[in-house]
C-alpha cells in the first residue's frame, strides 16, 4: 500500500529552473515567506518547492523563505506526507515557527494542495509568531471525496484503496496513521466523519465552534484561495474554494457561501468575506500547473 500511495505524485508546477542564488539581507524589511508542500512533494525538491523558494527570493531581494520539513531529511519528509498524524505535524511546524528568530514579526504563509489546509491549521491554532496572509495554491479546505489521479482507473487496486477510504477512513489506525483520510469527507456519512475525522472535522468546527480557532483566523490580512479549473486531482474541485457536496449525496456541489459553515460564521469566514480578507483566484491548469508568469501577476503582491 505504501509503494502504491507513493507513485500517486501531485504534478509539480510547470517552470523553468532558475540557477542562481540570491544573498539574503535580513534587515531590508520584507515580509518572510513559509512554505509547505504537497503530498508527494518535499521541502527542497529543487522542480518545486526549491523551484518556489528560488523564484520568490529573486523576485523579492533579500526575503527569508523557509520551506518546511517533517522529519530529519527529504525522504522522510516525502514519506510523512502520506504516514503521519497531521495534527502532531501542525504542532512540529509551529514549535518550528516559534522558535525561528526570522519569524518574530509575522509571516506570509504559502500552502500548495495538502499543505495548505495544513498551514491554516497553523493559523488557527497557533497565533504566534503571526501569519498575516496565507495563501491556498489547490488546498481542499473541505477535505475529498476521491483519489487522486489513481494510476489505471480500471485496475483492482484503486477500486481496493477507495473502498478502504470508503469503508475505514474514519476508524482509528487509519485517522492516526494515512494523512489522507485526516481530511477524507465522506457527504455519504456526515455523522460519521464530524465524529471521528481528527483533523479536518476539528479546524473546520464540525464539532463545536472553537472561538480560539475563529478568533486567530481572522487575524489574518487576506486568506487567497486558488481554484485550478481543469483539476484532476482534487474531487470535488469546490473544496479549493472551500466549497463541497451537499451533505447526503455525491452529485451535487455549494460554495462557501451556500453552506452551513458561512451562514453560521463558525469560522469567521462570513466576516472575512464581508471585510474584503477573502480573495477568490482561479488559473486555467490542471492541479498544481501554472506559469512564472501567473504567478508574479498574482501571488506575489500579496507576499509584500
Amino acid at each position: 500500500m505504501a509503494a502504491f500511495l507513493l507513485c500517486l505524485l501531485l504534478a509539480a508546477p510547470v517552470l523553468l529552473l532558475v540557477t542562481s542564488s540570491p544573498v539574503r539581507d535580513s534587515s531590508n524589511g520584507t515580509v518572510p515567506l513559509v512554505l509547505w508542500h504537497g503530498m508527494g512533494d518535499s521541502c527542497c525538491n529543487p522542480v518545486s518547492m526549491g523551484y518556489i523558494k528560488k523564484m520568490v527570493e529573486l523576485e523579492i531581494p533579500g526575503i527569508y523563505v523557509l520551506s518546511v520539513m517533517i522529519g530529519k531529511n527529504v525522504v522522510e519528509d516525502t514519506e510523512n506526507g502520506f504516514f503521519s498524524d497531521v495534527n502532531e505535524q501542525v504542532s512540529t511546524v509551529c514549535a518550528q515557527l516559534a522558535q525561528d528568530p526570522e519569524l518574530k514579526g509575522g509571516y506570509n504563509a504559502m500552502g500548495f494542495s495538502q499543505g495548505a489546509q495544513f498551514l491554516r491549521a497553523v493559523a488557527q491554532r497557533c497565533p504566534s509568531p503571526p501569519m498575516k496572509n496565507l495563501i491556498s495554491i489547490g488546498g481542499q479546505h473541505q477535505g475529498v471525496y476521491g483519489l487522486p489521479r489513481c494510476p489505471g482507473e480500471s485496475s483492482k487496486i484503486c477500486d481496493m484503496i477507495r473502498e478502504a477510504l470508503n469503508k475505514e477512513a474514519y476508524l482509528g489506525w487509519f485517522q492516526k496513521h494515512l494523512v489522507q483520510a485526516q481530511y477524507w469527507h465522506d457527504p455519504l456519512n456526515d455523522d460519521l466523519y464530524k465524529k471521528n475525522s481528527r483533523f479536518l472535522a476539528d479546524i473546520n468546527q464540525e464539532r463545536a465552534v472553537n472561538e480560539t480557532y475563529k478568533k486567530n483566523l481572522q487575524q489574518l490580512e487576506k486568506f487567497v484561495m486558488v481554484k485550478f479549473l481543469q483539476d484532476s486531482v482534487v474531487d470535488p474541485v469546490d473544496s479549493e474554494w472551500f466549497g463541497f457536496l451537499k451533505t447526503g449525496q455525491s452529485k451535487e456541489t455549494e460554495t462557501l457561501q451556500e453552506s452551513v459553515l458561512y451562514k453560521e460564521d463558525r469560522l469567521g469566514l462570513a466576516a472575512m468575506d464581508k471585510a474584503g480578507k477573502l480573495v477568490f483566484l482561479a488559473a486555467d491548469g490542471d492541479h498544481l500547473q501554472f506559469n512564472q508568469e501567473w504567478f508574479k501577476a498574482n501571488l506575489v503582491p500579496y507576499l509584500h
